[in-house]
């Protein structure tokens, strides 16, 4: 038995929380160490997705204010 059959896991589709590999993998979130955390997946995901939107922002917008000080100037 490997260990993610023993962890949670949130279904994506149904919104509930499973236990092992009920589901298939492109339905699953996780995994959770308790149903508890993977009941929460959806603010997990949620956050991680603003989060990495702001990086990429921040990416996109690396260097240019400095090179429109310069060219201010």
């Amino acid at each position: 038995m490997t260990d993610g059959e023993e962890k949670y896991w949130y279904n994506l589709k149904t919104g509930k929380v499973e236990k092992g590999f009920e589901s298939p993998s492109v339905d699953r979130a996780g995994p959770f160490d308790t149903p508890e955390e993977a009941a929460g997946a959806p603010e997990v995901l949620r956050e991680r997705s603003r989060a990495w939107s702001e990086d990429e922002a921040r990416d996109d917008a690396w260097g240019s204010s400095s090179e429109t000080d310069e060219n201010a100037g």
